[in-house]
């Protein structure tokens, strides 16, 4: 029978997430809505796939709706979103992806599909459009001296129209449209780890771009990190809503010990929430998998910080969260 509630998947976590990872996941998603109803404002990180995965479902929803104020992402996620956007029916799907045998494998990299678990990204629709453009503004910003970051340049690319024309799903759903509506910061450490910082790199090499740091670098993103944090912090409390591990998350949490123990700056408070949702472990000293206490001996989270880890799969738990949060 069809619910007749107005909330129908809030209800159902309400109801059924009582427990173990399930119960966890109810928690963080009320103390979420708890920091921003009383002020405060959150980051967000963006590791593994998550953009492939379609996270901009929900995620542009929850920038709409001023439930996110910025975010680190790495540069897979940063393109990935604009690769769906863009070429959306010309991926391929392949949910027997864990029998393909190598000789599979190879029979797509002939086809030039590139491969993210079940989901393959075909090089010319995505990469390869995406690329043409953004190779159009890069080299006119090393004509006229100017730098921008990452994230800045595809900010270009939306505000001059350059994407609409190959629109392949609804631009509400993208979550970079989202966050260039609202003019989000968004910081991506390690972008030359990424299809594009390749591109960009194969064009300083051949020399058709001149300045390598036309794109802005990652030492100037901590920069910029820090100088939003402490403008932010001013008058609200900052939270961190960490999706997977890797530098996405380490990178950003890093910004409050920095400028405690090595700018030495003066009344910079803790971050005021902290969820990750990861299933990595904590064996082999992995980072990802820490706990959340473990950041408070860092100098990131202070003990009474609100802090909860929800050990599972993100592209099932990050959109829960976000529907309980938005009332959906």
């Amino acid at each position: 029978m069809a619910s007749s509630s107005p909330h129908p998947v809030s209800d159902f976590v309400d109801r059924h997430f009582r427990h173990f990872n399930a119960a966890a996941l109810k928690d963080a998603a009320d103390a979420y809505s708890r920091h921003i109803d009383a002020g405060g404002t959150m980051l967000v990180t963006l590791a593994g796939a998550m953009s492939t995965a379609e996270i901009g479902l929900s995620l542009a929803e929850m920038i709409r709706r001023g439930k996110v104020h910025a975010i680190c992402s790495t540069g897979a996620n940063l393109e990935e979103d604009v690769f769906n956007l863009v070429a959306h029916t010309h991926y391929r799907r392949i949910p027997n992806y864990r029998d393909l045998t190598p000789s599979d494998e190879q029979d797509l990299l002939e086809h030039h599909l590139n491969r993210v678990t079940d989901t393959c990204i075909p090089e010319e629709e995505a990469m390869r459009r995406v690329e043409r453009l953004l190779i159009e503004e890069w080299i006119a910003a090393d004509t006229r001296g100017e730098r921008y970051f990452p994230y800045e340049f595809l900010y270009r690319l939306i505000r001059g129209g350059k994407l609409e024309p190959y629109h392949d799903v609804d631009p509400a759903d993208s979550w970079i449209i989202a966050a260039c509506e609202k003019n989000l910061p968004v910081f991506v450490p390690g972008w030359e780890d990424s299809t594009l910082g390749n591109v960009f790199a194969a064009r300083c090499i051949e020399g058709r771009i001149r300045n390598p740091h036309v794109v802005r670098s990652g030492i100037e993103t901590m920069m910029a990190l820090a100088r939003w944090y402490q403008e932010t912090a001013r008058g609200r409390s900052i939270g961190f809503y960490q999706i997977g591990g890797g530098i996405a998350g380490d990178f950003p949490i890093c910004v409050v010990p920095m400028l405690h123990q090595d700018l030495r700056a003066d009344g910079v408070p803790l971050w005021g929430y902290f969820c990750q949702i990861s299933d990595s472990t904590t064996s082999y000293g992995s980072y990802s998998g820490a706990v959340p206490n473990e950041k408070i001996t860092w100098g990131k989270l202070a003990v009474d910080t609100p802090r909860y880890i929800i050990e599972s799969d993100a592209t099932i738990c990050a959109p829960l969260m976000f529907a309980k949060i938005l009332g959906w």
